[in-house]
């Protein structure tokens, strides 16, 4: 089966999405996203702004399985870094 369920309700994995990252139920939206635009300062009200398709409980969600997983996400947030050379300055 590749959908794997957590402990937290709005937060899955599947196997055929971002190779099995965690991600908002239903969505693409993997939870690292979410992390990283509260880490830049955005208030969770702000992030739905940002991405409408979630709703409050789904970013507080993912917010509370980062606390929970904050390793396994920081190893995602590295992964998928963008290298400060291939930035605009």
């Amino acid at each position: 089966m590749a959908i794997q369920i957590t402990e937290h309700p709005y937060v899955v994995t599947d196997d055929r999405i971002l190779r099995g990252e965690p991600i908002i139920k239903g969505t693409r939206t993997p939870i690292r996203a979410i992390v990283e635009s509260w880490r830049m300062g955005m208030a969770p009200e702000e992030i739905r702004q940002g991405m409408p398709h979630l709703t409050l409980a789904q970013i507080f969600d993912a917010l509370s399985y980062y606390s929970d997983h904050h390793e396994q996400i920081n190893t995602y947030i590295e992964r998928n870094r963008i290298p400060d050379q291939l930035l605009d300055a």
